[in-house]
C-alpha cells in the first residue's frame, strides 16, 4: 500500500489516472495534476485557503446562468482565455486577430437588414460601422453570417438589465453579408461604444479587488462571424484613444483591432436619410482563415 504523503501522494494519483482509454484525456489529466499539486507544494495551501478557494468556485457556478458567465469572466481576468486563444490561433497569417467572446454572448439572433439603427432612441453619438468579410487573399465571402452586440452608455448589455427578454435585442443584431456589387459587406448604425467594467458584484469582483486591479474594458464592439468553408472568428474592434486601451482587464485588446471613429458633420446618413449634426464613421475588413481539413 503506498503511503500517501506530501512526497508520495501525486505519483499514487497520476498512476491512479493513468488509465484513460483517450490518450488525450490522458495527457491532459497528467499535466494538471501535476501542475495542481505542485502549486499546492510550493503555497503551502492551508486548510483554510482550501475551503475558501472551494467556496470561490461554488459562488461562482451558482451566480452563472443563461445571461451571465462568471466562470467565462474568471478565465478572462486571470488572462487563460487569451492565452487559449493565443496558443490556438498562431500562424495565422493574414487572417483577423482573434481575441475573447466575453461572458455577455447569448447565442444569434434573427438576421437584420444592412444599414439596420441598432441603438433606436438610446442616448449617445451615432456611429456607422461599414465593414465587409473576406478570405485571406482579399476575395470577398457573401453568405457569412455576423453576430455583433456592444454596451450601452452606461457600460451595460442588454441581458444584464431587469427584463430582458432573448427575442427583444438592444444593441446585438446579426448580419449576412452580401452578394453581387456588395459581395461580402455589411454595415449598421449604432451608438459610440464607452469604456465600462466588468461586473464586478461576484466572486470575479471579489477577486480584483483583493488583488487592487481596476475591472475596465476598453470601448469596443463584439463580433463572431462564421462562414461555411472558413474558420469561426470571434473578434472586437476597440476604439482608438480609449485610456483604457493599455490595460484592459481581460487582456483583449491587440493593435490591429483598434479602429479610429472619423467624425462627420454631413446632414444626412450615406443612404440619404436625416443625420445628426455631429455623427461618426468608422470601417473595417474582416478576413477569415480557410478550414483546415480534418
Amino acid at each position: 500500500m503506498p503511503e500517501f504523503n506530501v512526497t508520495q501522494l501525486t505519483e499514487s494519483v497520476l498512476n491512479s489516472y493513468a488509465g484513460a482509454p483517450d490518450p488525450r484525456v490522458a495527457s491532459v489529466l497528467r499535466k494538471l495534476i501535476t501542475h495542481l499539486h505542485a502549486f499546492v507544494r510550493d503555497s503551502e495551501l492551508t486548510l483554510d485557503e482550501w475551503t475558501r478557494a472551494i467556496d470561490f468556485l461554488n459562488r461562482t457556478g451558482q451566480i452563472s446562468g443563461a445571461t451571465r458567465q462568471e466562470f467565462i469572466l474568471l478565465s478572462d481576468v486571470l488572462g487563460v482565455s487569451m492565452l487559449v486563444d493565443a496558443i490556438n490561433h498562431r500562424g495565422e497569417a493574414g487572417a483577423t486577430d482573434t481575441t475573447v467572446l466575453g461572458p455577455f454572448y447569448v447565442g444569434e439572433h434573427r438576421v437584420t437588414p444592412h444599414g439596420t439603427d441598432l441603438a433606436g432612441s438610446a442616448p449617445g453619438e451615432r456611429v456607422l460601422v461599414e465593414a465587409s468579410v473576406s478570405d485571406t487573399a482579399g476575395r470577398p465571402i457573401a453568405g457569412a453570417h455576423v453576430d455583433v452586440w456592444h454596451a450601452d452608455i452606461d457600460g451595460m448589455y442588454d441581458s444584464q438589465k431587469p427584463g430582458y427578454r432573448l427575442d427583444e435585442p438592444h444593441l446585438r443584431a446579426r448580419f449576412v453579408t452580401g452578394s453581387g456589387v456588395d459581395a461580402g459587406r455589411f454595415s449598421f448604425r449604432t451608438v459610440m461604444p464607452h469604456s465600462y467594467p466588468v461586473p464586478t458584484d461576484g466572486p470575479v469582483g471579489e477577486l480584483l479587488r483583493a488583488a487592487g486591479r481596476h475591472a475596465m474594458r476598453p470601448a469596443h464592439i463584439h463580433f463572431v462571424i462564421n462562414a461555411a468553408g472558413y474558420q469561426p472568428l470571434v473578434t472586437h474592434l476597440f476604439v482608438a484613444g480609449d485610456s483604457y486601451l493599455d490595460s484592459d482587464a481581460v487582456y483583449g485588446v491587440k493593435p490591429s483591432l483598434i479602429v479610429r471613429l472619423e467624425p462627420h458633420d454631413e446632414p444626412t446618413w450615406p443612404d440619404g436619410t436625416p443625420a445628426p449634426a455631429r455623427w461618426y464613421r468608422t470601417s473595417y475588413r474582416f478576413a477569415l482563415r480557410k478550414e483546415t481539413p480534418a
